[in-house]
């Protein structure tokens, strides 16, 4: 390890990693040394990611993975050691406001898929990767949260609920996993541009978190710091803490 490349000689895997935050996030851990593992549903942007990362100089696996799938994030670890032999950071990123309208009119099924997206998804990877940093000895799991999460928002509970649950199971693991040397730790972003928010924009949808007084829309590269600031922490460090980029409290 070195100031410049601070996860040298670490595993990392990003899921979510074919745009916006994760993609971002992959690229300043391949920079910083560590072997990535981009995983997302589309098999075409994690390559690209991937190939990003290995042109400047790191290496990188691609790994097609729907992360509300369990069988499908089984398989994506068992590929992680058999290649890498184990896995030292998780950043589990993936996620979306995929559900909006008042709870009263909202779309029982759209609604549930919202949560396991968010939350079901973050316990499928910590579950699955606990195993392999156990065989490293500790590691960093990273949650991808939102103010959302700690401050509900009209018209957004399936997102606001899911990474309300995000932010619990980030505390109830970091207690569990504290005597095996594992860290986790909630990183909020506050609002990002990113292709799925502009998409929104475009079609005339409200974005709650930009219309926040005072808020800080951010390009992923502006946030993917905070996330190699968690993971390459000195060992044992911070656990059970929400690291946000939000300006506004509350």
């Amino acid at each position: 390890m070195t100031q410049d490349r601070p996860l040298q000689g670490k595993v990392a895997l990003v899921t979510g990693a074919g745009h916006g935050i994760g993609e971002a996030i992959a690229r300043i851990f391949g920079a910083a040394g560590a072997k990535t593992v981009c995983a997302a549903r589309t098999t075409s942007e994690i390559e690209a990611v991937a190939s990003a990362i290995q042109v400047e100089g790191g290496e990188a696996l691609a790994v097609t993975c729907d992360v509300t799938d369990l069988q499908q994030v089984t398989s994506m670890m068992q590929q992680i050691e058999a290649r890498f032999g184990g896995l030292d950071v998780l950043m589990a990123n993936a996620g979306g406001n995929i559900h909006r309208g008042r709870v009263d009119a909202s779309d029982p099924g759209a609604w549930v898929g919202g949560v396991q997206l968010n939350l079901t998804s973050a316990y499928y990877c910590a579950r699955a990767a606990i195993p392999l940093m156990k065989k490293r000895g500790g590691g960093r799991i990273i949650m991808m949260g939102s103010g959302m999460g700690h401050r509900g928002v009209a018209g957004h509970s399936s997102y606001c609920v899911g990474k309300a649950g995000v932010w619990m199971l980030t505390r109830v693991l970091a207690e569990e996993l504290v005597a095996e040397g594992i860290s986790v730790n909630e990183m909020v972003p506050g609002p990002v541009i990113t292709p799925a928010t502009e998409a929104e924009r475009l079609e005339g949808g409200r974005l709650a978190a930009f219309e926040m007084p005072g808020e800080w829309a951010k390009q992923p590269d502006e946030v993917a710091p905070l996330a190699l600031f968690i993971a390459s922490c000195p060992e044992p460090g911070p656990t059970a803490q929400s690291f946000s980029f939000m300006r506004r409290q509350g």
